[in-house]
């Protein structure tokens, strides 16, 4: 009987403890790496799901390489801070947020040459197309603001007030309202994009300094990549419905509609893989491991690949002081490919 008793046991603890790592496998792995070099570091990259480009924010410029091959296509510089990318597609024309110009840099899809600059908030960071609105947004990092930009003009036509320092990601609903990480303050923001103005503030307790976050629209849930923990929100009430244990330094989140997956970049050298059950119910699968420094992501809606940039870092001296951060190896700025 104690036996029977010990393997009964065990599997209560198994069953309590259900999102643990390492219970099963998503089947994703790094299935390539494509090195591209240069001088700088990176943030958010983006996969043009309507062509075969992969752009790279990387210090003073955006490469663009074949998200196939990892064969260079082509360079966008003069974007110094460079952060993001957003795609207009029915106008032909890319935006990418330059944090230390204060300022968005327009160019032409086709060609990748420079049409224009256009002056924002302080330090814009994260930046995307609003299909509701049919804007351009970035949230200022430093800046407690948006700017919103009319694609048509190229234009700042609002600035949107945001208390906070450290604005991060955004996520639309695709319904007039979008949702806005405050790292410092540990909230998402709710703006609504007739009003233009913040309508909501809700506690992303107990997650704490949040940077990436994705959405699904079906579910109305969000996904915010907080520390070491994955929040899942109710999008209508602002509710926390889940936590889930991630790695530590994630900086990015992306979802899968089609496969009901959640990833997560983290830092430290791993992406977490967390499947979507149903809008209340969700389970870690993978906990995968790709190189430290991949904490930014962009997933390509349509071949399911991931994509998350990275480098080579010089180990830190014996007496280096808490806290330092190693240098990255000059020419070593990569991409990871992950997929099935």
């Amino acid at each position: 009987m104690k036996k029977v008793l010990i393997i009964i046991s065990i599997a209560t603890f198994l069953l309590a403890n259900d999102n643990s790592y390492g219970q099963s496998s998503s089947g994703y792995h790094v299935a390539n790496t494509f090195h591209v070099g240069g001088a700088g570091g990176w943030d958010y990259p983006a996969a043009d799901a309507g062509s075969n480009k992969l752009y790279l924010s990387h210090g003073t410029q955006v490469n663009i390489i074949d998200k196939n091959s990892g064969d260079s296509i082509g360079v966008i510089t003069d974007v110094t801070g460079v952060h993001g990318i957003a795609f207009v597609h029915a106008l032909g024309k890319g935006y990418i947020s330059d944090g230390r110009l204060n300022n968005v840099t327009v160019f032409d899809l086709a060609s990748g040459k420079v049409i224009k600059q256009i002056p924002t908030g302080k330090n814009p960071d994260w930046i995307f197309y609003e299909t509701f609105s049919k804007k351009i947004i970035t949230s200022n990092h430093s800046g407690a603001s948006l700017s919103v930009i009319d694609p048509k003009t190229d234009s700042v036509v609002a600035t949107i007030a945001v208390a906070g320092e450290g604005l991060e990601t955004i996520a639309s609903d695709n319904a007039g309202k979008i949702f806005v990480s405050v790292e410092d303050k540990s909230e998402i923001a709710v703006v609504d994009m007739k009003k233009l103005s913040v309508i909501h503030r809700w506690s992303l307790a107990p997650g704490e300094g949040p940077t990436g976050l994705a959405i699904d629209v079906a579910t109305k849930r969000l996904f915010s990549g907080c520390e070491k923990t994955l929040i899942v929100m109710d999008a209508v009430t602002g509710k926390v419905i889940d936590h889930l244990p991630i790695g530590d330094g994630c900086d990015g989140v992306a979802f899968d509609p089609a496969r009901k997956l959640i990833f997560t970049a983290n830092g430290i050298g791993t992406m977490t893989v967390i499947k979507e059950i149903s809008a209340n119910q969700y389970k870690v699968i993978d906990n995968i491991t790709t190189k430290r420094g991949a904490r930014t992501i962009s997933l390509d809606q349509q071949t399911h690949a991931v994509y998350l940039p990275t480098g080579d870092y010089e180990p830190l001296p014996a007496n280096a002081p808490k806290g330092t951060r190693p240098k990255i190896v000059e020419g070593s700025f990569q991409v990871l490919v992950v997929k099935k």
